[in-house]
């Protein structure tokens, strides 16, 4: 994958990871298509052993570049156009994300689509999307609850994976969600319980 880094600078990102060293990530975006949709927040924390690192977080307004902020997606994420008109251009944040992840794994819920609207941006920059291990908080909560399911009722269990959900059930604090950086926080709770769990 190094060969075709487009960027040297960012060899850092293969580098052997802190140990037991994870980035909580969420972005708040214009809409659901990976494709089409632009970042309009990213929010990111530090989780060190069993601590999560408030003090080690970004959090980042981004200007679209192509979409604009609909009344419907104001309704969700609270992120009016003249707010991320004052934010960072979307290269500019995924030089100081890529800076702030570093090499350790990503942890996240719903990470994938966080990670599609990231890539799409990245690609261009690099060559390739991120290379960071990723770790799906609501697949971790499955496993647990799975777990703890009698062996008759293991065949297509039915577990609620939806976020509140699951941060009631670990009775974690649930704070006012499609916010990026309490989104992250939240997901970084959720994995560093799940792990002292398991």
């Amino acid at each position: 994958m190094l060969y075709h880094l487009g960027d040297p600078r960012f060899r850092f990102m293969w580098d052997a990871p802190p140990p037991n060293e994870w980035v909580a990530l969420d972005c708040e975006t214009t809409g659901l298509n990976t494709r089409t949709d632009d970042i309009i927040a990213i929010g990111a924390v530090r989780i060190r052993g069993n601590r999560v690192m408030t003090s080690e977080r970004l959090e980042l307004l981004v200007r679209p570049d192509k979409q604009r902020v609909t009344a419907d997606s104001v309704r969700v994420h609270r992120l009016r156009a003249q707010d991320v008109a004052l934010g960072v251009s979307a290269d500019a944040a995924m030089l100081q994300l890529m800076r702030f992840i570093g090499s350790r794994p990503l942890v996240g819920y719903y990470l994938e689509f966080d990670v599609a609207m990231i890539n799409r941006v990245l690609f261009p920059i690099l060559g390739m999307g991120l290379p960071q291990e990723q770790i799906e908080v609501s697949g971790l909560y499955y496993d647990y609850k799975y777990k703890q399911l009698p062996s008759d009722r293991r065949e297509n269990p039915a577990i609620d994976l939806r976020f509140d959900t699951l941060m009631r059930d670990l009775d974690l604090p649930l704070w006012p969600a499609h916010d990026a950086l309490n989104d992250a926080v939240m997901a970084a709770l959720a994995f560093v319980k799940l792990r002292h769990l398991r």
